[in-house]
């Protein structure tokens, strides 16, 4: 039994750290995130030690869930709540690094603890990434960067693409990109070696060919591309030998989907230097950094509103076995968040044409497909095009990953308890 102020003190920090744990959670390393979560199990016929021990369990699967949804989109996650819960939650242990109750405390027939632990993000990275979850779904963009870059140096802009004979990448481009990438954002092109256009038969007939920016674009797989300038200039402030230099970064952000300039991002900075070439290095520098930033935040809303948009295509499906098969998949696909509407079109023996109204492009409706798995047999996607995907239905011979049976593993079974 505890004392009765002990105990309310305890119930007080408990409730705030429910209402701080999705909160609280911050990484001291990349790969590591480190917080605290709760746990409450109900106590049953007096067994304190049974409940505290699920009551652990709980909190570390909360743990692990707030680090599934920090490297994941809302709707990815919801998307993917089968896969979640049968091969992240079932092994919650491999996620935990270490961890510690805080304390615990029997209150009205439940136990309840406070419990911080250390999450091994990089191992769930991989996870989701092998799983095609993490950016499978295009919750972020393909981005093909074209940033030309003049300080009072240079007798003209300085570039990578087109006629420039010299390779050459901005700073404030490197810096845009290293910011961009932190943020999860997948670029391509940024090799040692830049896309050569003539490789595509692509002519830039200007430094500012957005026509050819698009196509190249467009041939790298890209989603979107971000084309723009960096400058930077003496002003004429002066104090004693310091100087003030400023740097003006304009961007335009297009949707290779549709052609369209969706993004626009402008920045300015101004910094104090008694060394020209300095000061026009750290004006390029602090601007590049404010347009990482805007830049991010304008691409996640528009690339979030940009995958909710709804498209209706056609699904093909055929196989063996197909009748009681294509009516498990229609199940399925009604706990797929992101369908509006199904309507059937054709239905034969062996082959079914649905139209499918979906928030998002047909990949990536194939992709979310792709995860979900049956007992007795498996989808091949066999095509995906611009208004079709073609399914096929396949055997299953061998057995399936998981054993639900097996489900009520106490994830910190072999876990070093560092209770103190």
């Amino acid at each position: 039994m505890f004392k009765k102020t002990p105990a309310i003190g305890f119930i007080v920090l408990f409730i705030g750290i429910i209402f701080i744990s999705g909160q609280s959670f911050a990484a001291n390393r990349s790969d590591v995130l480190t917080g605290v979560t709760a746990g409450k199990r109900k106590v049953i016929n007096h067994n304190i030690q049974q409940a505290e021990q699920k009551a652990v369990s709980d909190a570390l699967d909360l743990a692990v869930q707030n680090a599934v949804v920090k490297l994941l989109s809302r709707h990815v996650f919801a998307s993917n709540l089968d896969f979640f819960y049968n091969q992240i939650l079932s092994h919650t242990s491999d996620y935990i690094i270490t961890y510690r109750v805080l304390g615990g405390i029997e209150n009205k027939g439940h136990y309840l603890v406070g419990v911080e632990s250390k999450v091994d993000i990089k191992l769930l990275e991989k996870t989701l990434t092998d799983a095609r979850i993490l950016n499978a779904n295009h919750d972020k963009p393909v981005i093909l960067f074209f940033i030309a870059e003049k300080t009072p140096s240079d007798l003209l802009p300085k570039y990578w693409w087109g006629n420039n004979p010299i390779p050459y990448q901005s700073l404030a481009e490197q810096i845009i990109i290293s910011k961009m990438l932190q943020d999860r954002f997948i670029v391509t092109g940024n090799d040692v070696e830049r896309p050569d256009p003539s490789f595509y038969n692509i002519t830039f007939d200007a430094i500012y060919d957005i026509a050819a920016a698009k196509d190249l674009g467009r041939e790298m797989k890209a989603d979107m591309i971000v084309f723009g300038k960096a400058s930077s200039s003496e002003a004429i402030n002066r104090m004693g030998e310091e100087k003030t230099f400023n740097a003006k970064i304009n961007l335009e952000g297009y949707n290779l989907e549709t052609g369209e300039n969706v993004i626009t991002s402008q920045v300015e900075a101004t910094v104090k230097s008694d060394m020209d070439k300095q000061g026009n290095i750290n004006a390029i520098v602090k601007a590049a950094n404010l347009s990482a930033k805007d830049l991010s935040e304008k691409i996640d809303a528009y690339w979030a509103q940009n995958l909710r948009t709804e498209h209706a295509f056609d699904i093909i499906i055929e196989g063996e076995n197909f009748l009681p098969r294509f009516i498990a998949l229609k199940q399925r696909f009604k706990q797929m968040p992101r369908i509006e509407n199904m309507q059937p079109k054709e239905l034969g023996s062996n082959y079914a044409v649905m139209q499918v109204f979906y928030k998002g492009k047909p990949s990536q409706f194939a992709d979310a497909l792709m995860l979900k798995t049956f007992d007795s047999f498996g989808l091949e996607i066999s095509d995906v095009i611009d208004d079709i995907v073609f399914i096929k239905f396949i055997e299953k011979d061998q057995p399936t990953l998981f054993d639900e049976s097996q489900s009520t593993i106490d994830p910190v079974e072999g876990k070093q308890n560092t209770t103190e």
